[in-house]
């Protein structure tokens, strides 16, 4: 009957394999991104829809509004992408050799990977919402009056804005990551 003791929140972390952090990371990124352009596109495509019986004349116009969230998931696959090529696959020697040899290195890498990941996946949410809401204002503002579409459009840039600003500050996070491929 062994029984697994754990005394820490170090344990906890070193037990899980550094390219397992780095994949949750890269996972969290794409899919958090990708719920935020969905979220964005179900305010801005329900809200499209239901103005569009009082005005038809918005219906092609405000699709602007949908490419925008989707901007937000395509964000997510750059940022995946990016963090992917960061990883690597060991060349030569097995995980563990790699552990014994650099643990430090190789558990700065995958932490670095992992929050970067999750970052950017906050933050793409963040944007997905903020675009949805600020389009679905652009297509109920611009059924009423067709002069205010340009000018709530602007407000839906500086929302789509926060999801570049996400993936830059990813970037940033994920620079110093170096997974060791030798001794």
């Amino acid at each position: 009957t062994d029984v697994y003791n754990v005394t820490d929140w170090t344990t906890i972390l070193e037990d899980v394999s550094p390219y397992s952090w780095g994949s949750m990371g890269v996972g969290l990124g794409l899919g958090l991104s990708i719920l935020g352009a969905a979220w964005g596109i179900l305010l801005t495509g329900s809200t499209l829809v239901g103005a569009a019986v009082k005005a038809p004349r918005i219906r092609s116009k405000n699709l602007i509004s949908v490419i925008f969230c989707e901007a937000t998931a395509i964000y997510g696959v750059i940022i995946a992408i990016i963090l992917v090529n960061k990883m690597g696959a060991p060349k030569s020697h097995t995980v563990s050799n790699l552990l014994e040899s650099h643990p430090a290195e190789i558990y700065w890498a995958a932490f670095a990977v992992f929050g970067a990941g999750v970052s950017v996946g906050l933050t793409n949410i963040a944007s997905g919402v903020c675009v949805g809401i600020a389009g679905s204002s652009c297509a109920l503002a611009d059924a009423q009056d067709p002069g205010l579409f340009v000018k709530i459009l602007i407000v839906e840039i500086f929302g789509s804005a926060l999801g570049i600003f996400g993936v830059i500050v990813g970037i940033i996070q994920s620079n110093s990551a170096s997974f060791p491929t030798e001794n």
